[in-house]
């Protein structure tokens, strides 16, 4: 993904990258030109929790920095939330994702190899959909900042979740008519930030969690319980 983010922006400031499934890229002699202006954009993958939040809650929340014209692949996140029955809305540099009043989440089957940061999320948000959601091709999760098939695994049945795992996939199980998550666990993050901060998510669901060592969020949101919790009194988040 991060090969295509870096061609899509090349292709912004007027040069174009020819790829040939992926396996050879070829860039022909040129300038770069300014397009006049351009918007620095925020961290889609970051922006992924406030809209899972929207999706489990009903929402509405706006974040603002990425768009319909992101060139980060994790954007696409926003398109899986639609899928699973949100309403989604973008605006050039800004997404807000809702859900209609009595219209329920529906599990996914999801290739995710293009967004596997974000497809951790996704995991979360499979707990508060009926059926299943069914996440692939994220073998990498095992070569991350921690062994992320494994901590993911562990911690979704530690809430009572139940879960399949394959060498690159997870399927969880999304409740069930009267099926309740177990509250108040404690969420063991491995040192990994990105376990800590979809984990968090249960608790948009009504499940209260606890986060061990929250401090982890530091590598990439430093701020992000802070954040978290202005969504109790804010329909928005920057």
């Amino acid at each position: 993904p991060y090969v295509h983010m870096t061609m899509n922006l090349m292709k912004k400031f007027g040069v174009t990258v020819k790829s040939d499934k992926d396996m050879l890229f070829e860039v022909n002699p040129g300038q770069y030109k300014s397009p006049g202006t351009y918007f620095i954009e925020g961290d889609a993958s970051s922006a992924s929790y406030f809209l899972a939040g929207a999706a489990i809650t009903g929402g509405p929340v706006t974040v603002f920095g990425c768009g319909s014209e992101s060139v980060q692949g994790d954007a696409r996140f926003a398109k899986v939330l639609e899928k699973m029955g949100a309403d989604v809305q973008y605006g050039p540099n800004s997404i807000t994702v809702s859900r209609k009043q009595g219209v329920s989440l529906v599990g996914v089957d999801e290739d995710c190899g293009d967004i596997p940061d974000v497809a951790m999320t996704l995991a979360v948000v499979g707990l508060f959909a009926k059926g299943r959601t069914a996440i692939r091709n994220v073998y990498n999760w095992r070569v991350k900042e921690t062994e992320r098939m494994v901590a993911m695994v562990t911690e979704l049945r530690k809430l009572g979740a139940t879960v399949e795992e394959g060498r690159d996939y997870l399927i969880v199980e999304g409740l069930t008519e009267g099926q309740r998550l177990n509250s108040h666990v404690e969420i063991e993050t491995y040192d990994d930030h990105r376990v800590a901060m979809c984990f968090a998510l249960a608790a948009c669901g009504g499940v209260p969690v606890t986060i061990l060592d929250p401090e982890c969020t530091s590598k990439t949101f430093p701020d992000y319980f802070d954040r978290l919790s202005e969504l109790a009194g804010s329909s928005s988040s920057p």
